[in-house]
């Protein structure tokens, strides 16, 4: 199961859809992109501290990955990564999945939330389509 955690995390990262290091997850966190925030188990105290820094008024949660740095770092295609952001609902979603069959009682709480998260987004991208064929406005005349 780990190998497969991490190699999602690969092909999150080749799907434009993880923002690896502190700046780019501060700032995913902040645009409010970020719907699930890693933090590596070997990351520094200063960098736990600026982590929990950026979650200050996100919803998005913040867990700390069964993984090392260099584990992500090698999978990531990255040297030194010790946080990421996940910027779409279906991985974050997935990854919390395979976290929870490693740790379950760890990561439940966080794969619960996402997992509503992520069937509240699919609901509405469902309605959203649902109405897409409706005519709306007034209709133009040529006379």
């Amino acid at each position: 199961m780990r190998e497969k955690a991490l190699n999602l995390l690969g092909l999150m990262r080749k799907a434009n859809a993880l923002r690896i290091g502190e700046e780019d997850t501060g700032s995913a966190v902040r645009e409010h992109e970020a719907k699930l925030v890693l933090l590596a188990s070997d990351a520094s105290p200063n960098a736990q501290k600026r982590a929990a820094g950026y979650m200050f008024g996100s919803k998005a949660p913040l867990i700390t990955a069964p993984f090392t740095k260099e584990e992500i770092s090698a999978h990531v295609g990255k040297s030194g990564c010790s946080m990421a952001a996940v910027c779409d609902i279906g991985f974050a979603d997935a990854f919390m999945k395979l976290l929870c069959e490693i740790s379950p009682d760890e990561y439940d709480e966080a794969a619960q939330t996402i997992q509503k998260r992520a069937i509240e987004t699919k609901k509405r991208k469902n309605d959203s389509t649902s109405r897409k064929n409706k005519r709306t406005g007034k209709r133009r005349t040529n006379a």
